[in-house]
């Protein structure tokens, strides 16, 4: 029976050339392929799992939502169990669904969150330290806080953009940027219709300037205005980066 599958998956990124197969790399989406192809016979060729997004290459996921199409008998529990069997240990099918024949979970998203997470606190975590980039300086969240509030709306965000060839249009819309600290950890959340290629890691790395002083908050008008990728602040290491969820 040839049916759409909408599968929520979670995934440590960290040896991971990121989402998108690419020949010749590990990649989150070619090895899911590769055990579908085992669970059913087929060539990878003949099928294709879509994401939601393409994370780059040392960014983690939480809920990373994707489609597949399938001529499969198994019950969508069976396709879940069969393929946590054979997945690596740093990602998991958190559930598989049925869905109609026109759910696409790239196109049909209507909104990501992405959290940040590093440290400036006295003695660094052990356990998670694949998940958080520690700081040398500690960050003044207020003036943060301030400067998110410039880069919040709908806005152009080429300044953002790591794609310097981008064709499209990059307007986007991000109608949270949240900043928290708990015991020495600094989260940064974002809550947006859309996002640019590295364009939340730029983010971060903009805010991080703000943090340390090197930057004022309203500079953040100036950083919009320019639409250059050179006057916004460096890209934020990937490993403090995590898809936490994709609204539909």
């Amino acid at each position: 029976m040839i049916q759409n599958y909408k599968l929520k998956i979670s995934y440590d990124g960290t040896r991971y050339y990121g989402w998108e197969h690419q020949p010749d790399h590990e990649t989150i989406q070619g090895k899911l392929e590769n055990v579908i192809s085992r669970m059913l016979d087929i060539a990878v060729e003949d099928f294709k799992i879509i994401g939601a997004g393409r994370t780059d290459a040392g960014v983690h996921a939480k809920a990373m939502i994707a489609n597949v199409v399938l001529d499969c008998n198994m019950s969508p529990d069976e396709i879940r169990d069969y393929m946590n069997r054979y997945l690596p240990d740093d990602i998991a099918v958190l559930e598989v669904r049925r869905a109609s024949d026109r759910f696409h979970a790239r196109y049909n998203a209507v909104g990501k969150t992405y959290r940040y997470t590093c440290f400036d606190g006295p003695v660094k975590p052990v356990f998670d330290r694949k998940y958080y980039v520690a700081l040398d300086e500690v960050l003044d969240i207020d003036k943060m806080r301030q400067a998110a509030d410039y880069l919040t709306g709908k806005h152009d965000y080429k300044s953002f953009c790591g794609n310097s060839r981008m064709k499209k249009s990059t307007v986007r819309v991000v109608d949270k940027i949240e900043i928290v600290r708990r015991k020495g950890y600094v989260y940064m959340t974002f809550h947006g219709t859309g996002f640019l290629q590295n364009m939340v890691r730029i983010l971060v790395g903009t805010l991080m300037e703000v943090g340390y002083g090197r930057m004022e908050p309203e500079y953040m008008i100036d950083i919009l205005e320019a639409k250059d990728r050179k006057v916004a602040g460096p890209t934020a290491p990937a490993k403090g980066l995590c898809l936490i969820e994709v609204d539909y």
